[in-house]
């Protein structure tokens, strides 16, 4: 997937003003867990470290808000998994990884936040950092960046019969 790295440190300080102001674009590739039956949504659940793990994220009170619209591309009934787009309002630690558990639909074969852990034959969990846009930290010119599936996750979409669109 797509990384932004800064290689000056003026770069990184104009890069993170930009994902202060939340004017970085991030989409993600993500396969869940179960039939998400909504179209489309917003998670907005304030995240912090979990109490019982802290390395890991968790939706608790008093986090620090969050923001996270998804779209269904797909669904696959056999074995349960919904194909969603992932844009992400605000930048935190596993964001989509703990949104998506909290309501239910956990990354495939992300061992860390998914209860279930079947992994359909991957090695890693599957989500993919598929677009990344923002202003060119010296010349404020508008990029914008796309990522393809790696061929283990474009392999299982392919084996299930879905489609990124």
């Amino acid at each position: 997937g797509l990384l932004m790295v800064a290689r000056t440190e003026a770069a990184r300080e104009a890069l993170s003003a930009q994902l202060a102001a939340r004017t970085v674009d991030r989409r993600y590739l993500a396969l869940v867990w179960g039939r998400v039956e909504s179209a489309e949504g917003l998670i907005d659940a304030p995240l912090g470290r979990s109490p019982r793990e802290p390395t890991r994220r968790a939706v608790i009170a008093g986090g620090r808000p969050a923001r996270t619209r998804y779209q269904v591309l797909d669904r696959c009934d056999d074995p349960g998994v919904t194909l969603l787009s992932c844009t992400l309002e605000t930048g935190r630690t596993h964001q989509i990884r703990a949104h998506v558990e909290a309501i239910g639909h956990p990354v495939v074969a992300d061992h860390r936040y998914a209860i279930r852990k079947e992994s359909l034959g991957l090695s890693r969990p599957f989500l993919h950092a598929a677009e990344l846009g923002f202003e060119h930290p010296a010349t404020g010119e508008r990029l914008s960046f796309r990522s393809e599936l790696p061929d283990e996750l474009a392999g299982l979409l392919e084996r299930l019969g879905l489609s990124p669109r």
